[in-house]
């Protein structure tokens, strides 16, 4: 019989809660980058906002996990609530590092590039955070992963773009330096959302 016949008890449908939540906290953490770079340096006080959010997304991982260690049952594999839980972690952490180097690298104002990656980011997180409200149903996600595939290479695509045009200019190397540092950050938080929607994917697949 399809898992997703089955009637989950309220501490098995707590995991799909959480996960809704460490969807949403990244979503909002995502959104926030984006806002903070379109306006930089206007919207500085942004960052303390992201940082106040990755906080969050330590305490929603921390509590899966520690309901995992103190509880035998669980809807799904136990290594996929940890693939899951630690990749939603990984997008909230590499957003706030971006967040925390255009403080800590002096930036003055953002390159275009970094704003289009920040909206590459959001509209992924969108996604894997729309994936995670049907996870309990187990439905076809598929629309939602492709889309997040897509983004990813259009994210490979703007910082391949991005890295080249810091060579491209005669730039201060301090200054390729750290924007190359920004670039890496805002493509590793993509591609986390590629790594999250990969494994939403399998946990239907198991689970359908």
């Amino acid at each position: 019989m399809p898992r997703f016949t089955q009637v989950f008890t309220p501490r098995d449908r707590t995991y799909f809660e959480l996960f809704e939540e460490a969807g949403q906290n990244m979503l909002e953490a995502s959104s926030l980058l984006y806002d903070l770079l379109l306006n930089y340096p206007d919207d500085k006080h942004l960052a303390g906002e992201i940082l106040d959010l990755e906080h969050e997304g330590d305490r929603i991982t921390h509590e899966i996990i520690s309901r995992l260690n103190h509880t035998s049952a669980a809807p799904i594999d136990r290594e996929d609530i940890l693939a899951l839980a630690s990749a939603l972690d990984d997008i909230v952490d590499y957003t706030e590092e971006v967040a925390d180097y255009l403080g800590l690298y002096k930036i003055e104002a953002p390159m275009d590039q970094s704003i289009q990656l920040a909206r590459v980011l959001k509209h992924a997180c969108t996604e894997v955070a729309e994936a995670i409200s049907q996870l309990h149903a187990f439905r076809d996600i598929s629309r939602h992963t492709v889309e997040v595939n897509r983004l990813e290479n259009e994210g490979d695509r703007i910082t391949r773009e991005a890295v080249a045009s810091l060579f491209d200019g005669g730039i201060d190397p301090m200054v390729v330096i750290r924007w190359k540092d920004l670039f890496e950050r805002l493509e590793a938080a993509i591609d986390a959302t590629e790594t999250a929607a990969h494994i939403l994917e399998g946990i239907v697949i198991k689970n359908s």
